[in-house]
């Protein structure tokens, strides 16, 4: 609709343009009759003295027409430049709010998943199966460990791999041994994330690292989560172990910022991102800077809202905003659009360079332990 209001302005400003061409085309040769006329009742002598009073009404009223014409223009053309602008800015507005609509979705599909990670987490490192390996720690029942993750993964097809961990971080157990056989030579006592989970108060807390590759399941991208495994698998146990869980990022991700809710021509025109807390991005649907890009992203301090930049680049961003007990990790949805240039304006759609979509600033979130 606003699309609609503005090429009407155009077509009105066309056609107006057109018409009074014609109008002071008409006048124009109103005036040469006119001229004309006066001439050939000048050289009648008295017999053309009647044709040239008419010669001159009709040169007057050609006079007048054109005044009124010039009238007409001059109040018209501010207004439709008004027109312009105003349908300008409803544009801007409307599709700004799609995208920071259309972030603020992505970003939550996100964390709702990811809370689902926490819960998994801290869900495992209970099992029986798990506890027993961390207490144990001989291969028989690092063996039936194994066997009982290996289970979890045909079910939970989003993790790559889990891993029971002793307290000095070897790993005793993995789900999927025949696909990732390092992964029980490894020893990850120095990740932050195994060091965070033994230093949770208790059962209902969680560690999570940064995404990253991990060199033992083949480099792919992962989102780490890790509960310690306490004694007796009681919430307050005393840690015996740590249970480490590799969400398949690359994969899932993948499919939430290719799942955009986009035109097929605004595809080619719209990126569609996950960035982190520092900016860095960490899934996009073009497939490019993921791990190596460093989004430039303006938010005046807003959570969510819209920035237009110089280039014709319109962002919508959102910041997680949780799920449940799931607070976060700072992360934003990010949806960019380039603005197609208006052959009649040599401008982005008469976008501001700000749309003055802002909402109200968010609180301070609540520390998280994370890598």
């Amino acid at each position: 609709m606003p699309e609609r209001i503005i090429g009407l302005a155009d077509e009105i400003s066309t056609l107006v343009s057109k018409r009074v061409g014609d109008i002071h085309r008409i006048t124009m040769t109103s005036k040469l009759l006119a001229m004309n006329a006066s001439i050939e009742a000048a050289r009648a002598g008295q017999a053309g003295v009647g044709f040239a009073v008419v010669a001159s009404e009709v040169k007057s009223v050609s006079d007048q027409i054109s005044k009124i014409v010039a009238g007409l223009q001059e109040g018209l053309d501010p207004r439709i430049r008004e027109l312009n602008t105003l349908g300008d800015a409803l544009i801007a507005r409307l599709r700004g709010t799609r995208l920071t609509d259309l972030a603020l979705n992505m970003i939550e599909i996100i964390d709702r998943n990811l809370y689902e990670r926490s819960c998994d987490v801290r869900w495992w490192a209970t099992d029986s199966a798990v506890v027993d390996c961390a207490t144990r720690k001989d291969p028989e029942t690092s063996a039936h460990c194994s066997r009982r993750l290996g289970v979890i993964l045909d079910s939970y097809t989003v993790y790559l791999d889990l891993w029971v961990m002793d307290l000095e971080g070897r790993v005793l157990a993995n789900g999927r041994p025949d696909r990732y056989p390092a992964a029980t030579m490894q020893n990850v006592a120095h990740t932050a994330w195994f060091r965070d989970a033994l230093g949770t108060s208790d059962g209902t807390e969680f560690a999570v690292a940064d995404i990253a590759p991990v060199p033992a399941l083949e480099n792919r991208l992962t989102a780490t989560y890790a509960a310690a495994i306490r004694e007796n698998g009681e919430t307050h146990g005393k840690p015996i172990g740590v249970l480490g869980i590799f969400f398949d990022w690359q994969a899932q991700s993948q499919a939430v910022v290719d799942g955009v809710r986009l035109s097929p021509d605004e595809k080619a025109n719209t990126r569609c991102l996950i960035i982190d807390r520092n900016h860095r991005v960490i899934a996009a649907s073009d497939h490019r800077g993921v791990l190596s890009e460093e989004f430039a992203l303006h938010t005046d301090g807003q959570h969510q809202g819209t920035h237009m930049s110089a280039e014709g680049l319109l962002t919508g961003f959102a910041l997680t905003p949780g799920y449940e007990t799931y607070r976060g990790l700072g992360w934003y949805g990010i949806v960019q659009q380039r603005i197609e240039q208006r052959k009649s304006k040599g401008r982005p759609n008469g976008l501001p360079t700000s749309t003055g979509l802002r909402s109200a600033p968010r609180p301070a979130m609540p520390a998280l332990t994370h890598a």
